[in-house]
């Protein structure tokens, strides 16, 4: 073989070699797997990064996801513990933590997760009645979600979150439970009704309660406050009189100025409304003796003396001009 045709063979067998190197070149990207099978047996699993596998003695068996799935099964029939048959479709959460046991546990790990949770579901509302059923969903995703759990352990799946999305009843239960419920509603509105009725009587009642208490407390009030005024005045008064006859007493007055001042009183009262008057025993004694001075002295006597009575003439009757 010539120099040249030998070049030509080691280019060839270089390209070849850069061909089959660059070919089996694999890029493993983040939050995937790729299961690695050498002679049709289990190898090993590539995790994310660059990789190399052997030619024509290896192959990529599976490339697995590690990112949270989602399973949404289609409504299916599920009859309850009191022979009621209700749609029911159910959200499955669901990641892979062993991608062998995914790729080699089940044959379709997918669909096998899709009919065990049927199969889970109906069990659980067999043994509930149509209330319980939905009244009971936090109670049936959790054992659900337990049971699904458990039983994906082998195929490398963890199970974890199961939510029933809907849950419909047949038709005339529909209208039953409308019923029911607008009935429900009724019944409360009633007692709302009522009670706010009774919740009134008994603010107005107690509005009427505290108004009579303030209005006697009020009247109370005025009452002492016009007690404590008439007192206050007889006070005064009888303080100005006490202030009056004492400084009359310290002034020296006789008993003449007091028996002028009892004077002066009568004649004040005298000109008053009052339709009776009482005299003090003092001022009549001394009344009466006034009049016995006037009557003994003449003093003080203003009453005119009678005219003495005039005589007529006597007729003459020897000098009667007549005849």
């Amino acid at each position: 073989m010539s120099e040249v045709g030998r070049w030509i063979l080691i280019g060839v067998i270089i390209v070849i070699v850069l061909v089959l190197i660059f070919t089996n070149i694999r890029i493993v990207p983040q939050a995937h797997e790729y299961i690695i099978e050498l002679l049709g047996k289990y190898h090993r699993t590539w995790s994310a990064g660059l990789h190399v596998k052997i030619p024509f003695l290896s192959r990529v068996a599976k490339i697995v996801t590690l990112k949270e799935q989602v399973l949404d099964s289609p409504p299916q029939p599920v009859i309850t513990k009191d022979n009621v048959t209700m749609q029911i479709d159910t959200v499955v959460y669901f990641r892979i933590f062993d991608s062998k046991l995914y790729t080699y546990g089940v044959v379709d790990p997918i669909s096998a997760l899709a009919n065990l949770t049927a199969t889970t579901l109906r069990n659980l509302v067999g043994e509930l009645e149509l209330d319980g059923t939905l009244t009971s969903r936090d109670t049936i995703n959790g054992k659900m979600t337990t049971i699904l759990d458990e039983a994906t352990d082998q195929w490398g799946i963890k199970v974890s979150r199961v939510e029933l999305k809907n849950i419909i009843p047949p038709t005339e239960i529909q209208n039953a439970m409308e019923k029911q419920m607008k009935a429900e509603r009724d019944r409360r509105e009633t007692l709302l009704q009522a009670e706010g009725h009774k919740a009134a009587a008994i603010t107005r009642a107690e509005g009427d309660k505290q108004a009579m208490i303030l209005e006697a407390e009020g009247e109370r009030d005025a009452r002492i406050a016009r007690a404590e005024g008439e007192a206050r005045a007889i006070y005064l008064a009888k303080k100005a009189e006490a202030d009056g006859l004492r400084a009359l007493k310290e002034a020296g007055v006789d008993e003449a100025v007091l028996e002028l001042k009892k004077y002066e009183a009568l004649v004040q009262m005298s000109n008053g409304k009052a339709s009776k008057l009482i005299v003090p025993t003092d001022a009549v004694n001394a009344v009466k003796a006034n009049v016995m001075f006037a009557e003994t002295t003449g003093l003080g006597d203003v009453t005119p003396a009678a005219p003495e009575e005039v005589k007529e003439p006597e007729e003459d009757p020897c000098c009667d001009p007549k005849k």
